[in-house]
């Protein structure tokens, strides 16, 4: 019981303190649970993030039961779950039930056009520190990552499309372009000898 009320809490204090999305939500989970935690690696983390950001639903919510799940099977994910949302349902609520036209006031225009800029900050973070559990600095991801960049930007790519080329990618080039690398690297490792 004090492991899902520690989930619950995790996730609550994530969920209260994150405006912008799951995305803005990615350098808060990833500190909470790799680094203060230690319930994942950093490459557990990247691993979850890439699974949940493939299905359904607000990454938020999925990393949640994920990283719940992880922790203390359905019984976490349920704690992580509703600690990530009940931030929200009561902002909501007291927004609703107090403040009925306060998107009117400038005072909180303005509050928003501060906040915006430090969710752009947060989801570049993110963004890098994925990067790095990526090895995004391999050649090989690079190009993958520019090529998927392209593909959405320019293109106009459904993500999803997107991350099944990937996929495809790193299941049926990626794996025999590195052993024939490796097998190059043996031959010439050998012939010096």
């Amino acid at each position: 019981m004090k492991r899902l009320a520690e989930i619950f809490w995790v996730f609550f204090k994530i969920g209260l303190f994150t405006i912008g999305g799951g995305y803005a939500m990615l350098p808060i989970i990833q500190k909470e649970v790799v680094e203060t935690k230690g319930w994942m690696t950093d490459e557990e983390f990247l691993d979850a993030i890439s699974l949940t950001n493939s299905l359904p639903g607000p990454l938020a919510t999925n990393s949640a039961t994920f990283v719940g799940y992880r922790v203390a099977r359905a019984p976490g994910s349920l704690a992580a779950v509703l600690g990530a949302a009940t931030p929200s349902v009561l902002i909501i609520l007291l927004i609703a039930v107090v403040f009925n036209n306060i998107m009117d006031y400038p005072v909180v225009q303005y509050i928003f056009d501060g906040i915006r800029p430090a969710v752009v900050a947060l989801i570049l973070y993110a963004v890098i520190k994925l990067a790095k559990s990526a090895k995004v600095g391999e050649y090989f991801n690079w190009v993958v990552a520019l090529c998927g960049f392209v593909a959405i930007a320019v293109f106009g790519l459904h993500p999803i499309l997107v991350v099944v080329c990937a996929a495809a990618y790193g299941l049926f080039v990626r794996g025999r372009v590195v052993k024939a690398v490796d097998a190059r690297k043996n031959r010439k490792g050998g012939d010096e000898a």
